[in-house]
């Protein structure tokens, strides 16, 4: 339960290492949008790239070389989707959100708010943490689409 053998733990540096330098110069070629967290998609993709390579790590079904394929895939599809989203807007507006005005001039816009599941504690806190003491000190608070908090203060 605690250990195996010596075999494993060789096996998951090697691989895990393999697999590591082979992930660091596929995101190189591919450009720095591709880790980028512009939005939930961007996300997603982020998060599938780190199960892939804990997958081949640390699974002795799956071999090095497949695993190469399917980090190479989903960056590929990343690139693919993000280069039409650049070109198409149909297929911008079905990958990404728009941002969502959720305060302004001091008033919360609860109707917004509730529509993307938000609470007034939250954009408090998000106007605490620009530096601004209250709601008052603000022009408006929006949502952006990789789900962070703006706030642009009068």
């Amino acid at each position: 339960m605690f250990f195996d053998n010596f075999a494993g733990i060789l096996r998951v540096l090697v691989i895990g290492g393999l697999a590591y330098v082979a992930l660091v110069v596929m995101l190189r070629v591919s450009g720095k949008r591709t880790l980028s967290k512009l939005n939930a998609f961007d996300l997603v993709v982020t998060v599938a790239l780190g199960s892939i390579l804990a997958t081949v790590t640390l699974s002795k079904s799956v071999p090095l070389a497949e695993g190469a394929a399917a980090l190479a895939l989903l960056i590929f599809l990343q690139f693919a989707i993000t280069w039409l989203s650049v070109r198409f807007s149909v297929i911008n507006h079905l990958v990404k959100s728009e941002p969502t005005l959720v305060a302004r001039d001091g008033e919360f816009l609860r109707q917004a708010m509730q529509s993307q599941r938000l609470t007034e504690d939250e954009v408090r806190a998000a106007v605490r943490a620009s530096g601004n003491e209250g709601l008052d000190a603000i022009s408006s608070v929006i949502l952006e689409t990789d789900g962070s908090l703006s706030v642009v203060p009068r």
